[in-house]
């Protein structure tokens, strides 16, 4: 006798019990679900030896093999490496009694991007926000780690106005020891043995933000570039609240964005990686100099252009000299007279 299938959400819940960590055999208490992804699950936990919260991520029992296992490890120890206030920082690394391995990181509050970007926040605090973005991509790339899914579910905005990138799990070395993707040496499980490693065209990351050498899944030829094209995909997010669908410029413009910060978004989704922006350090420069009203280097500006922003860098001087120039005509008028 066949029976019906179950609801949806029975069928969540049963997959929630299912992968909820048995945390016995360690020191922490898991307390909540925080969030779930492709590979993993991030929960709310207490250290009952250091009485703090942290955040457990934990892999699905239905990806608890060896390329799952290898990725998450990967992950924590790149986060491990590369301590930026960018950067969650991770504390340790274990495993639980049903054989799935976890990290322990520290417990962000606060708001995914896409959520606070969803309220109306000025332009130039979320140009600020971005140039946070950018410093920590930076510093990654400084120690020869692409993110590879830059996107604005992966950026937390803390509390108190910490910007943290998050989701490593698909992160990329650039050096030749690289465990993962192209790498000499294969990853290594907890115990030492060997795993699988990504293949050449094995396409990792979100569409919409993807680079075309990383949607054709060139493996061999992604690099910084890469991430500046999603970050700018990012930036065209950040400035008209979705991510580049067609010609970007188009819907820039459509939007009323001013013509440098136009040519900035461009230059870093550029199709050619040799057309975009050389870093994320440098994206994040000219967005910094656009903030300031400082020439930037994506935008050629004319003599009229020069004159608007020069206007508008200086209008506090202006409105005092146009102040004094008005209230000598008036003395002269009436002394003079």
């Amino acid at each position: 006798m066949s029976h019906p299938p179950l609801p949806d959400a029975t069928v969540h819940h049963l997959r929630s019990v299912a992968d909820w960590p048995d945390t016995r055999d360690t020191k922490y208490r898991v307390t909540e679900l925080l969030g779930q992804g492709g590979m993993g699950s991030i929960y709310a936990a207490f250290d009952t030896t250091l009485e703090r919260e942290v955040a457990l991520k934990v892999l699905h029992g239905l990806v608890h093999d060896s390329d799952g296992t290898a990725r998450l490890q990967q992950e924590a120890r790149i986060l491990a490496q590369l301590e930026h206030p960018g950067i969650v920082p991770v504390h340790e690394i274990g495993t639980l009694a049903d054989g799935r391995i976890y990290y322990v990181m520290q417990r962000v509050r606060g708001e995914r991007l896409d959520a606070l970007v969803a309220r109306d926040l000025p332009r130039g605090e979320r140009l600020r926000i971005f140039g946070r973005i950018c410093e920590a991509v930076a510093f990654a790339h400084a120690h020869g780690v692409l993110h590879r899914d830059l996107k604005p579910e992966n950026v937390m905005v803390g509390t108190f106005g910490a910007v943290l990138v998050m989701d490593w799990g698909v992160a990329k070395r650039l050096d030749a020891s690289s465990t993962l993707d192209g790498g000499v040496a294969p990853p290594v499980t907890l115990d030492g043995s060997a795993t699988t490693q990504t293949l050449p065209g094995t396409i990792l990351g979100t569409p919409a933000y993807m680079a075309p050498e990383q949607r054709q899944g060139r493996v061999d030829e992604l690099d910084a570039r890469t991430d500046v094209h999603a970050l700018g995909a990012l930036l065209h997010f950040l400035l008209v609240g979705h991510p580049p669908e067609g010609d970007a410029a188009r819907s820039l413009k459509a939007a009323g964005i001013p013509r440098p910060l136009i040519a900035i978004a461009c230059k870093a989704l550029a199709p050619l990686p040799v057309d975009r922006y050389e870093s994320a350090a440098a994206l994040g420069e000219d967005v910094g100099r656009f903030l300031v009203l400082l020439p930037v280097g994506a935008w050629r500006e004319g003599p009229l252009g020069w004159m608007a922003r020069t206007a508008r860098r200086h209008r506090f001087a202006l409105a005092l000299l146009a102040t004094y120039l008005i209230v000598r005509a008036v003395l002269f008028f009436f002394v003079g007279s």
